[in-house]
Formats: structure tokens, sequence, C-alpha cells
């Protein structure tokens, strides 16, 4: 067996991409890499780290429920940072954008600052134990 690989790409289902697309701009402090209709989709991505970071919007949405990890697939996506103090300037980074979060949680594996898109999607900064 060779050595599993890694995550090479993300793509979220967003429902209003006019909506989404500044707000992941904002957070991600950069343009999209790609912008385009597909036909079956629309999809904006950005170049995050080595990892592609999409948003898809399907013209036959087939739900407008907000996101929720307790249904089947995605529980959440969390963002790697190096150290406790790099999460403290991701905390800071997301209060000056206004963006609710649950501020710096500490745990025995790592510490993570939670917060939600603009389809509730789970996001989130964590950093391994110091």
């Amino acid at each position: 067996m060779p050595e599993f690989p890694a995550i090479t790409h993300v793509a979220l289902t967003v429902s209003d991409l006019g909506r989404s697309r500044p707000w992941y701009s904002r957070l991600f402090d950069s343009d999209p890499v790609i912008d385009e209709d597909t036909g079956p989709f629309h999809h904006v991505v950005w170049l995050m780290g080595g990892t592609l970071v999409g948003i898809h919007q399907f013209p036959d949405l087939k739900s407008t429920e907000p996101f929720d990890e307790r249904r089947p697939g995605l529980d959440h996506l969390a963002f790697a940072c190096a150290s406790r103090s790099e999460l403290k300037e991701w905390e800071r980074h997301l209060n000056e954008l206004g963006v609710a979060n649950g501020g710096i949680v500490d745990a025995p594996y790592g510490s993570g600052v939670s917060f939600r898109d603009p389809d509730n999607i789970a996001l989130e900064f964590f950093a391994p134990p110091e």
C-alpha cells in the first residue's frame, strides 16, 4: 500500500454565492483562484496552505435548510494553527470581522475556536496541545 495521500481539496455547498463569496474572501483575506460556472454547479475556490477550499452553488439545491452537523455528512472543517498563540490571532481576526465564535476552548487533545459560515456550516481554527 502506498502512503495515504494528503487532502487536496474540500468543497462546501452553499445556498447563495453572492452572500458566501465575500464572507469567505474576508475570512481568508484573499481573492479566489477559481470562480466559474461549470454547468452543473458554480464554484469559487481559494488556495489555502496547499489545499483548495471551495464553495459550490447548485441551481437545483435540494434543501434550503441551514447546515446541521447532526445529519449524516460533514461535521465540521478545521483549519490548522501551529500554536495556541496563533489561535489567539485568528480569534482576534474573527472578532474584527464580526464573526460570532465560541472563543478559545481548551481540551487535552488541543485548543479550538469554533464559528459558522452564512449557511451555518461549522468551521474551526485548531491548534495542537502545547
